[in-house]
């Protein structure tokens, strides 16, 4: 068997080591347009804003280490045409400028997202920078950390935004957030967005909500930042408001893909082609709870799907178990996570649904250090049944969070959450946990 995989990060390197334990004796060759395989992209942000100082600690795994299991690397290699009639794919090599094709009996597309670039003035300006890859990473720590960088502009207010303004907090940076909507990290329920916002305030970033950028300018010594209600002075420009699946290259194919381009897969990670497999930030993944297509581009699902696809490609019949959207941010001092359906979805898809929202002490007052956590809820009305969380704290929210992520996983009813016997001891939890006191005010 013959095996190509385009993308070597999290979903492609993923289906190229399950494909390689699978059948030992496939010929797996990866093409990765970038210079970096496998490595953690979330901790960019970290690494850019000094909590880590070594990029090399982001990889997962070395090119040598994959020699070793006998899967061929090849980096700096982009796939520019797929002819599924002839199972073949074009690919250039950046460092020669060599185009060839190169057969496949199975094939995996796993090359991820491209940054969104708005299309305003001055948007590919040097000045201007995005942050997505390995090598925008490395790039945009030494530029944050130039002489003359003291105000930074981030334009986007979701995962990445908040997390770089909290990086350049990090190094001292004067920090403005501007957002097109009318809140940050919309993913969460408003009151989670708000709280994201009043802790950014307090640490001393400034935010712009409801401020749709218009164009950028670069002078001699700063530049600008043009909205439809201002303009504002950075000396750096961060632009991060959406990612867009790399897929343009697939179009003509024959492909199914969704709306914005990520390809339409089914729950053994199969295209609409025959043996072209696909999975992570390119790719639809199933949700487990609204029991349809959505576009999930977090790591987690990028794994746990290229995993199955390399599984299936080398014969198997693994069936992806769904995603929740599950995904927590650190903002400063706050902890937040969520997980399931929000209200919004739940009202689009006519859900009967209710919501309860409760403040709970981390641990008992008795021993020190006792934080206040925010929980909500999202249940349907009549079964009980969970089908969504929301949770904020100073510490110890995102892993209870998971513990909401699970008994939606299972279909557990917000009266069986309720009783469920978690761990108890007074530096950790009260006797009845903030998930316990959650759960059963939600019925």
């Amino acid at each position: 068997m013959k095996a190509i995989v385009l993308g070597g990060v999290a979903a492609g390197m993923s289906a190229a080591s399950k494909l390689k334990r699978e059948r030992p004796d496939a010929e797996v060759t990866v093409y990765e347009r970038g210079s970096f395989l496998s490595y953690g992209a979330c901790g960019l942000p970290y690494f850019i804003g000094g909590f880590n100082t070594e990029a090399s600690r982001l990889i997962a795994r070395t090119r040598e280490q994959y020699d070793a299991m006998g899967i061929r690397t090849c980096l700096r290699h982009e796939a520019f045409m797929l002819d599924p009639a002839g199972r073949r794919v074009q690919v250039k090599n950046h460092d020669t400028g060599e185009v060839f094709w190169d057969g496949y009996d199975t094939l995996m597309i796993g090359v991820g997202c491209d940054s969104v670039t708005p299309r305003v003035q001055g948007a590919d300006l040097p000045s201007v920078f995005y942050v997505k890859t390995m090598e925008d990473g490395l790039l945009f720590e030494k530029i944050a950390r130039l002489p003359g960088v003291h105000e930074v502009a981030i334009v986007g207010g979701g995962y990445i935004g908040v997390e770089m303004a909290e990086a350049m907090l990090h190094l001292n940076k004067k920090v403005t957030i501007i957002e097109a909507a009318n809140r940050l990290l919309t993913p969460f329920e408003p009151e989670f967005s708000e709280l994201a916002a009043q802790e950014l305030e307090r640490q001393g970033v400034t935010l712009r909500l409801n401020e749709r950028v218009t164009g950028f300018a670069e002078a001699q010594d700063h530049r600008t930042v043009r909205t439809d209600r201002g303009e504002y002075r950075a000396d750096v420009v961060l632009v991060a408001i959406g990612v867009v699946p790399a897929t343009g290259f697939l179009k003509g194919t024959g492909l199914e893909m969704a709306r914005n381009g990520a390809i339409v897969v089914d729950r053994q990670q199969r295209t609409s082609l025959p043996d072209v497999f696909s999975a992570g930030d390119c790719a639809v993944c199933w949700h487990r709870v609204a029991e349809e297509n959505y576009f999930l581009p977090l790591g987690t699902v990028a794994n746990k799907c290229g995993r199955i696809a390399g599984a299936n490609m080398a014969g198997g019949h693994e069936v992806f178990e769904g995603a929740l959207g599950t995904a927590a941010i650190k903002v400063c001092d706050l902890e937040m996570a969520r997980t399931g359906l929000s209200e919004a979805e739940a009202q689009r898809k006519g859900i009967d649904y209710a919501v309860k929202a409760v403040t709970a002490n981390d641990h008992p007052g008795y021993y020190p250090g006792q934080t206040k956590l925010t929980i909500k809820l999202l249940y349907e009305k009549r079964t009980l049944r969970l089908l969504g969380a929301n949770i904020a704290g100073a510490k110890g929210a995102v892993l209870r969070g998971d513990i909401f992520a699970t008994a939606i996983h299972a279909g557990l009813t917000t009266a069986e959450l309720g009783m469920v016997d978690l761990a108890y001891a007074p530096p950790f939890a009260t006797v009845w946990d903030a998930v316990h006191i959650a759960a059963n005010a939600a019925k």
